[in-house]
């Protein structure tokens, strides 16, 4: 009779791609953003507000609508950007939005009573903790070394121009 002998495998760990790792990362905020929301509904009182043309201490307009869609359109667009924009673009965008969005997403905190303290705390450190992933991640963006084969992009130019 034969007897199967233990084999450890170990498991292979692909680096990712930063462009990955930011367009997750995004599409994690954006899940987590709308689900605060709509779980928010359920706090007493609130679709009553709504249902009278109130949301938080503003009146429902086209123009607080067209916020609305703005604060959540930018980070579903961001998803989509990570993985698409040029490298320096790419980075410097999310560097800039994410840090936007950290003010945005404590703005949430105002008004806050204490019962509802531990809910608006959790989403909002979630929310934030995502943020400074993606803060990170762009600002710790691998560099390359210029390939002694490969001229850099400014001594391209210059050949060129030369030519």
């Amino acid at each position: 009779m034969r007897t199967r002998q233990p084999t450890t495998v170990t498991l292979e760990d692909q680096r990712i791609p930063v462009q990955a790792k930011l367009a997750a990362a995004w599409t994690s905020f954006m899940f987590f953003y709308i689900y605060v929301d709509y779980f928010h509904l359920y706090k007493a009182g609130v679709i009553d507000d709504i249902l009278a043309g109130n949301v938080f201490v503003f009146d429902i307009s086209g123009t607080l609508l067209t916020i609305f869609l703005a604060l959540v359109g930018i980070p579903a667009l961001m998803v989509m950007l990570s993985m698409t924009l040029p490298t320096r673009v790419n980075r410097a965008t999310n560097l800039v939005v994410a840090s936007l969005y950290i003010p945005v997403t404590v703005f949430n905190a105002s008004g806050v009573s204490l019962d509802w303290a531990s809910f608006y705390g959790l989403s909002i450190g979630l929310e934030v903790l995502l943020l400074a992933f993606i803060l990170r991640s762009a600002w710790s963006w691998p560099r390359t070394a210029p390939s002694a084969t490969m001229p850099t992009r400014r001594e391209a130019d210059r050949a060129q121009q030369q030519a």
